[in-house]
């Protein structure tokens, strides 16, 4: 996902298993006031601020926070980020407690290894969109049509499988499932960097008209800039199609029930989230990520006055 990096009061460590805030997230006192302060957690004990962790080179996660931020501010709550730079410690940092809310989890598959991990830890908001999936990609004039045309055309890609971060949910499938799955071990090296390397490689390759593979997913913003094209994947290597989640941590529903009703009652569809995606990182971009909800609030306002009312 794209380069564009929030800027936040707090930042997690890449790799660390759990996370120490200094601000209080989503619990505050139960004689507070949420009436003056415009929070209405309906739980057991007031609800005024909400930590959304997510990892801003996703720009799934990335849209999302800030949608969430701006309903929720809307509503009257503090709204705290926490960018993270892996899946991990984002998982980690949910099961401790130390993140409220992540707004976009690839939790059926990709994840899987992480909810099996810290799930007994985590709540379960629900969907908001149906239908992601794991890809193979290559530019359009690439003359191949399934990962299985990949053996024995290694020359083709200077034996190179350009993906992203080591330790993303794609890498590990890549790496265990669609490598050997297709026989393309010995031949391939998967180059393992970050979601920004894998696009400027692929900018570059689709400049010079040269073939590259590249690890990607739908929904992301990058089939609506470059001419890529998805590669068959008869072996199913890549897991199904999943939904993206609303996770929180454990008792959020209970702390902050009016938010977590909200998240899970929430769906968008692919044209919906299309949309949204490409106004926050394409057409807005880094410092304007803002304006760019609030303009897709102005050209979906079925969906503003379900959230804000």
């Amino acid at each position: 996902m794209s380069a564009h990096r929030l800027r936040t009061t707090t930042r997690l460590a890449a790799g660390l298993a759990a996370v120490a805030l200094t601000v209080t997230a989503c619990g505050g006192d139960d004689t507070e006031d949420t009436a003056a302060s415009g929070g209405t957690g309906g739980g057991s004990s007031a609800c005024d601020s909400v930590t959304l962790g997510f990892i801003p080179s996703w720009t799934d996660g990335l849209s999302m926070a800030h949608l969430w931020k701006n309903v929720l501010e809307h509503r009257g709550y503090e709204v705290e980020f926490e960018e993270i730079s892996d899946a991990a410690p984002l998982y980690a940092g949910l099961s401790e407690g130390d993140v409220d809310v992540y707004p976009s989890a690839w939790s059926e598959v990709t994840h899987a290894d992480y909810m099996e991990e810290f799930g007994d830890d985590i709540e379960d908001l629900g969907a908001w969109y149906d239908g992601a999936v794991l890809t193979f990609a290559v530019p359009e004039y690439t003359d191949i049509e399934s990962i299985a045309d990949l053996a024995g055309n290694a020359e083709m890609f200077d034996g190179r499988i350009v993906g992203i971060e080591p330790g993303a949910g794609l890498t590990r499938t890549t790496k265990e499932s669609v490598m050997p799955a297709y026989g393309l071990d010995g031949s391939y090296e998967l180059v393992e960097s970050s979601t920004t390397a894998m696009l400027a490689e692929l900018q570059s390759a689709v400049d010079a008209q040269e073939d590259v593979v590249v690890t990607l997913w739908r929904p992301f913003w990058a089939y609506s800039q470059f001419p890529v094209k998805d590669l068959e994947d008869p072996e199913g290597a890549l897991g199904e199609a999943e939904g993206l989640h609303n996770l929180a941590r454990g008792g959020f529903t209970e702390d902050c029930a009016d938010v977590a009703g909200l998240m899970e009652d929430f769906t968008l569809t692919d044209e919906q989230y299309g949309t949204l995606e490409n106004l926050v990182v394409n057409e807005y971009g880094e410092g304007s990520y803002d304006e760019a909800v609030e303009a897709w609030f102005e050209e979906n306002p079925d969906v503003e006055e379900s959230l804000k009312g």
